[in-house]
């Protein structure tokens, strides 16, 4: 056995498993099918991979019961005495959105009852020469 034994065997099996997934082009496909029908050693590793792949897809998936993120959040919660699924807070509980429109309606309704004070901290005065009147810094011209 030589140093490029493996290395030969690795790109047997790298071609032989191209031939098997159907991934090799056509000139390329016809010279790995001549090295099975010639070759005992690719024909052995052809052999081996086939059986694999048969044995493999027989055997059926294993699935995880319909309860299992229950129990498992359950577990967690138990064992960590609450400290990552602790109560929920308002925030958590009522969507963003939500806050964000009643957010809006406060400042609106704000505004508004700022608007139609008496004192009229929003409004513009103006005088009888069109002027405004207000807190703002006026030219003393």
């Amino acid at each position: 056995m030589t140093d490029d034994e493996p290395e030969a065997d690795d790109a047997i099996i790298a071609a032989v498993s191209d031939y098997l997934d159907n991934t090799l082009p056509a000139s390329e496909r016809a010279n790995v099918e001549a090295k099975i029908k010639d070759d005992a050693e690719w024909k052995r590793i052809h052999d081996e991979m086939v059986e694999t792949r048969n044995f493999l897809s027989g055997m059926q998936k294993a699935r995880a019961p319909s309860s299992f993120a229950n129990d498992v959040t359950q577990t967690i919660h138990t064992r960590s005495a609450g400290r990552f699924f602790a109560r929920r807070t308002f925030g958590d509980r009522v969507p963003f959105g939500v806050l964000l429109a009643i957010a809006l309606v406060l400042l609106v309704a704000i505004g508004v009852v700022m608007w139609s004070s008496s004192t009229g901290s929003l409004r513009v005065h103006r005088d009888s020469s069109g002027s405004a009147q207000g807190s703002a810094i006026v030219d003393p011209q």
